[in-house]
C-alpha cells in the first residue's frame, strides 16, 4: 500500500513538472514581446513568434502532419526506435567496461592510482571531436568476416560516455564495506572472489543504481549527438538534423523532435527502473560502512 501511495507521489511530481514547463512556455509566448526583450544592444529574452516559438498545441498537432510516406508522428517513433536501441547497447557496453574497470581498481590500489585520473580526463574530449575518429578506425574493422557498421560507431561513441559515471559509482561500491566486514569473510578462508560475490558487490549495488541512471542519460545524450557528428541516417540526432533544415517557416516538427528525443531518454531511465526493481533487495545491505556514504 506504501509502495503503491510512493509511486502515485513521484506520478504526480512528474506531471506537476510536465505542466508547470508548458505554463512557463506559454507565459513566455505570451508575455514577451514577438521580437524578444534587447538590453544594450544584446537579446536578453528569445523572440516568441511562430517561427521561432511556437505553441504547445501546434508541437503537438504537428505529429499528424504528413511525412514522406506517413507522419510527422510516426517519423519520430521510428527514428526514435532506432536510436533507443542504440542507446541501449551503448549503456550495455558502457556497463560491462565500467564494472570491469571498477572491479580492477578495487583489487590492485596502483591500478586506481594509475588508471582513475586518466578516466576522468577522458571525459574532458569534446565528443563531437572523438565521432569522426571512432567512425575513421571503425571502417578499417572486420568482425567474424563482416564490415564495421555506421551504427557499431554510434554505439560506441555513445559507451563512451555511459561507462564513466558507472566506472566512479561502482568503484566507490565496491570500498563501501567496511573493514570489519571484509576481515570476518577472510577468517572464514574466503577467497577474493567470494568476498567480492558475496560483500562487494551487493554493497555496491545503493551505488551502482544512480551510477547506472546516469550512464543511461550519458548514453542517449552520446547517440544524439554521435549520429549528427557521424551523419547517420535513421535516428532521432539526423532527424533534428532534418528538421532544423525545414525550419525557416515553421519550428513545430523541430520542437516535436527535441520533445521525442527527451522522452527517449525518459524511456532509457526506464529499463534502468527494471533494473531497480530486480536489485532492490540490496539497497540497503548489510555490513556497510555508513561513514563511506551508504545509508
Amino acid at each position: 500500500m506504501a509502495s503503491a501511495r510512493g509511486r502515485g507521489i513521484r506520478v504526480g511530481y512528474a506531471v506537476a513538472a510536465l505542466l508547470l514547463v508548458i505554463g512557463i512556455w506559454e507565459s513566455v509566448k505570451a508575455l514577451v514581446p514577438a521580437q524578444g526583450v534587447s538590453l544594450g544592444g544584446q537579446r536578453i529574452l528569445p523572440r516568441t513568434t511562430d517561427a521561432a516559438l511556437p505553441h504547445v498545441w501546434t508541437v503537438v498537432t504537428v505529429l499528424g502532419e504528413r511525412d514522406g510516406k506517413g507522419t510527422v508522428g510516426a517519423t519520430l517513433l521510428r527514428t526514435a526506435g532506432f536510436t533507443f536501441g542504440l542507446a541501449l547497447l551503448a549503456l550495455l557496453i558502457g556497463t560491462v567496461v565500467g564494472v570491469a574497470l571498477a572491479v580492477l581498481m578495487q583489487r590492485f590500489a596502483f591500478v586506481e592510482r594509475g588508471l582513475l585520473p586518466y578516466i576522468v580526463i577522458s571525459q574532458t574530449v569534446p565528443l563531437i571531436a572523438l565521432a569522426p575518429l571512432v567512425a575513421g578506425w571503425g571502417g578499417r574493422v572486420v568482425i567474424a568476416g563482416e564490415p564495421w557498421r555506421p551504427w557499431m560507431s554510434i554505439a560506441v561513441i555513445a559507451s563512451y560516455l555511459a561507462f564513466f559515471p558507472i566506472a566512479v559509482g561502482m568503484l566507490r561500491g565496491l570500498q563501501a564495506p567496511s573493514k570489519a566486514s571484509v576481515e570476518l569473510l577472510h577468517s572464514y578462508s574466503a577467497s577474493w572472489w567470494n568476498t567480492l560475490v558475496h560483500l562487494r558487490f551487493p554493497a555496491a549495488v545503493p551505488h551502482f543504481l544512480p551510477a547506472l541512471r546516469l550512464g543511461a542519460a550519458a548514453s542517449v545524450i552520446g547517440a544524439v549527438v554521435a549520429e549528427i557528428s557521424t551523419g547517420t541516417a535513421g535516428g532521432i540526432g539526423r532527424q533534428i538534423i532534418v528538421f532544423s533544415q525545414q525550419a525557416t517557416g515553421d519550428s513545430a516538427r523541430l520542437y516535436a523532435a527535441v520533445a521525442a528525443a527527451a522522452l527517449l531518454g525518459i524511456a532509457v531511465t526506464g529499463v534502468v527502473g527494471v533494473a531497480e526493481l530486480l536489485l532492490r533487495r540490496y539497497t540497503n545491505p548489510a555490513g556497510v560502512d555508513a561513514s563511506r556514504g551508504v545509508v
